[in-house]
């Protein structure tokens, strides 16, 4: 009884966390591209070093890139495997009763995949493409989206150049030079990946002897019902 209260409280938990990313990040990047232009950009609160930059990029989390079409479609396979594998995982987690917060750790870096996924499966059939010189993309444009099915750009609006500055020119190699940090744009589904890899390798052993407990109460109750 407590083995089934657990799977479902675990399933549900994982389930919330992974729509809850899901409708954050699309909803995000929907209102990104039909509102906004390439490129244009607005404080956060009135902070310079937190904005809202619209990019698109046809590569990795935070605007890295393959290169070129064969590069991006495997990608696009990559994450398509990826989100599968990941499934997996929590399935399995959820089955060995491990920690609730392992198992939102890796259900916030699945939803991250998937946000990616959708933007890159469907955005290019279902948009128009975002003019470089200034407009706005369209939702269902008559002529038909910008890329073929897998294909499609993923769209980034984060910008937190918390460091902008010149460097001195005493500093070897790179004085003179201009220096920020943190550079790359990003959007929702980075974020939660992010959020989720790293809270796995910082509260590992937190997850484990959480692990751990569980299954001490597990048998408690079933030495109780012998």
């Amino acid at each position: 009884m407590e083995s089934n209260h657990y799977v479902k409280k675990a399933t549900w938990i994982a389930v919330a966390v992974i729509l809850m990313v899901l409708v954050i990040d699309q909803a995000s990047k929907f209102w990104v591209k039909l509102n906004m232009q390439y490129g244009e950009e607005f404080f956060i609160f009135g902070m310079s070093w937190a904005r809202i930059h619209f990019v698109e990029n046809e590569g990795m989390a935070f605007g890295l890139s393959l290169g070129n079409s064969t590069g991006k479609l495997l990608l696009s396979l990559f994450r398509i495997v990826a989100a599968g594998f990941l499934v997996f995982i929590i399935r399995s987690l959820i089955k060995t009763r491990e920690s609730i917060g392992l198992i939102v750790c890796f259900s916030l870096i699945l939803a991250g995949a998937v946000g990616n996924i959708i933007d890159s499966a469907v955005y290019g059939l279902i948009f128009s493409s975002t003019p470089y010189h200034g407009g706005l993309a369209t939702l269902f444009p008559p002529e038909g989206g910008y890329a073929p099915f897998l294909f499609g750009k993923v769209v980034d609006m984060f910008y937190f150049p918390m460091i902008d500055t010149i460097l001195p020119e005493w500093i070897p190699i790179w004085g003179g030079e201009r220096f920020q940090f943190f550079q790359p744009v990003f959007n929702v589904a980075d974020s939660a990946i992010t959020i989720g890899v790293f809270a796995i390798l910082l509260f590992y052993r937190r997850f484990f002897r959480e692990q751990k407990k569980n299954k001490s109460e597990e048998d408690i109750v079933a030495n109780e019902l012998r």
